[in-house]
């Protein structure tokens, strides 16, 4: 079993490049409604429409039979550039950033940032019930390249 003897990795990036534009990758990774078609972990996600800074959604997560919910914040919505919402109950920050490639593609690429860690009451939670922060944190970067992947195939479908 691994240790959580050590600070938490609260930084994670995954990219992949996708042979579509900007425009349409923008046009899906900025609509939070569409999360579960990508993320393996998110089951749900409810949202006022219409998307922009500001506006708050309820994600239901899940991990086997365990189910969770979080609330979230759009905290940058730049067209075609950067999509990012922050977890209230953890107070991370997952994003999606849009760079264009000379083949006429996009790297895209998704963040978890903590500038202001990760709460004690989120790391606490993570120890008991999903199997330890190392363990965890893995899993979402798995997730991650996953839900690029789907990402990918959407596009290039």
């Amino acid at each position: 079993m691994p240790s959580d003897a050590t600070a938490p990795v609260t930084d994670l990036e995954a990219s992949i490049e996708v042979a579509a534009p900007p425009a349409a990758v923008w046009s899906l990774v900025s609509d939070p409604a569409r999360a579960r078609e990508w993320s393996p972990q998110v089951l749900r996600t409810v949202v006022r429409r219409p998307v922009g800074v500001g506006t708050r959604f309820l994600n239901l997560n899940h991990r086997g039979p365990l189910v969770w919910p979080t609330t979230a914040k759009v905290v940058a919505y730049e067209p075609h550039v950067r999509f990012a919402f922050r977890v209230s109950e953890n107070r991370t920050i997952w994003s999606f950033t849009l760079e264009p490639t000379a083949d006429g593609g996009t790297r895209l690429t998704n963040r978890r940032e903590a500038p202001d860690g990760i709460s004690g009451v989120s790391l606490a939670l993570t120890r008991v019930a999903l199997g330890g922060v190392d363990t965890f944190t893995e899993e979402l970067r798995a997730g991650m390249q996953e839900t690029l992947r789907r990402i990918k195939a959407e596009l290039e479908g």
